[in-house]
């Protein structure tokens, strides 16, 4: 009756009376939730981390160096949920959950008498208003590159949508220099500090210097264009350098000891469906990672390309009812930068699954990648087909559901995780 009455609403009314009516509502409903538990965030610092990709390292990097510098924490992003030391995956296939759960979260940290409160903020959370209400300390901006276009249309949209967040002023303004989209959220003041970091000559915090491992990365970070910091972490990849900058510079601005940023940020040894190693002892390495949108599998390819001793075999599809745009540019990249490819599905949804793989390998073929490429729909057969052909030296990369518990295949909910998949694998042969 509900869905029949929207739907029916959403006939009659004109778009722009209907998005007024349905932002007030969304509003309203916030203040509603907040009060019947008490308004638990009013009084929290909260550190929100938005932008397309690298939310959830950068949270997990803020996260620990915190607590190396001996605050109390609490944290909600899409993989994991901690309150004070106590951790748990986040299973709810989402990243800012229902009102009622993350109110029912800031009470938890609360009531916990936490310092600091870190959160994974998406666009889609801000332009719902699920944040009204929730004092920002400090804000993180990744990066911006498309993803939810379903959902926003343009890119503008979506940025004007992350800009929420920097337009309410917070404490600290942190920003990525090397990002494309930069100027544009430059254009907001915080209430006492901004600061930049990067790659970028200009950038406050200056990314130098980087050593890229098999199992971990170097850089040096020159802060304020004087202060040279080492860090180290157990994360490969050189996005996970910006990662940890981002995460350093919003330290430094809060006073943080340097080497209690150093210890913080070298405690972070693993983050679920993030360069998951799925498996060790073997003469290759497989990967489980949540990359899925362009951007993030290329950044992921090319990581895997700087330590990978030999071939790179990738395990990858696209989520239905999402941005349909992204999924050729996916091929394409796909063919670029692995050299071999099985191309399977991932969560359809509603959508027809072969369709979705069709949209893929159009790509694929654009780039040159159809000798090289085996479209297998079945999941777990793909990947058992990719661990079978993998040799010494190759790296195995399976992407798109990271850290998740379950898929919805054409509407229904199936228990699914990469890493557990891999590992029946392994231990059935």
């Amino acid at each position: 009756m509900k869905d029949s009455l929207v739907r029916w609403t959403r006939k009659i009314l004109p778009t722009s009376l209907l998005q007024h009516v349905e932002s007030a509502y969304r509003r309203g409903r916030v203040k509603l939730i907040s009060a019947r538990y008490g308004s638990p965030a009013k009084n929290l610092r909260v550190i929100a981390v938005t932008g397309t990709n690298g939310k959830t390292t950068t949270a997990c990097f803020v996260n620990e160096i915190l607590k190396e510098a001996n605050f109390k924490t609490a944290m909600f992003t899409t993989a994991v949920i901690e309150v004070v030391g106590e951790q748990a995956l986040n299973d709810l296939n989402v990243t800012v959950a229902t009102t009622g759960r993350m109110q029912r979260f800031f009470r938890d940290a609360k009531r916990a008498r936490v310092d600091y409160v870190i959160l994974e903020v998406t666009s889609h959370s801000l332009h719902q208003h699920k944040l009204d209400g929730v004092p920002i300390e400090a804000a993180i901006m990744t990066n911006l590159t498309q993803d939810h276009l379903d959902y926003h249309k343009t890119m503008e949209a979506y940025a004007e949508a992350k800009s929420l967040l920097f337009r309410s002023k917070p404490r600290f303004i942190i920003l990525n220099r090397d990002d494309e989209w930069f100027d544009y959220f430059d254009q907001f003041e915080a209430r006492e500090q901004k600061m930049t970091y990067g790659e970028h000559e200009e950038a406050e915090a200056k990314i130098e210097k980087i050593k890229l491992y098999r199992k971990g990365t170097e850089a040096e970070v020159v802060l304020d264009h004087q202060t040279h910091l080492e860090l180290a972490t157990a994360l490969p990849g050189k996005f996970n350098v910006h990662n940890m900058t981002a995460a350093t510079t919003l330290a430094y601005l809060l006073g943080v000891k340097l080497e209690d940023i150093q210890e913080g940020v070298a405690n972070l040894e693993a983050i679920p469906g993030r360069f998951e190693r799925a498996v060790e002892g073997l003469d290759y390495d497989v990967i489980v990672d949540y990359a899925h949108t362009p951007d993030a599998l290329e950044k992921l390819l090319e990581a895997a390309r700087n330590i990978a001793k030999n071939r790179i075999v990738l395990v990858f599809g696209a989520c239905g009812d999402r941005d349909q745009t992204k999924r050729p540019i996916m091929g394409k990249i796909a063919a670029k930068n692995a050299d071999r490819i099985f191309l399977t599905d991932e969560e359809s949804y509603s959508e027809d699954p072969d369709q979705i793989r069709r949209m893929i390998y159009q790509g694929i073929e654009e780039g040159g990648g159809s000798a090289k490429t085996t479209e297998i729909a079945d999941r777990r057969q793909a990947i058992e087909r990719a661990l079978g052909t993998a040799r010494k030296g190759d790296m195995v990369l399976i992407t798109g559901l990271g850290h998740e518990q379950y898929r919805i295949v054409k509407g229904e909910r199936l228990p699914w995780n990469d890493t557990v998949v891999v590992r029946e694998i392994i231990e059935s042969k």
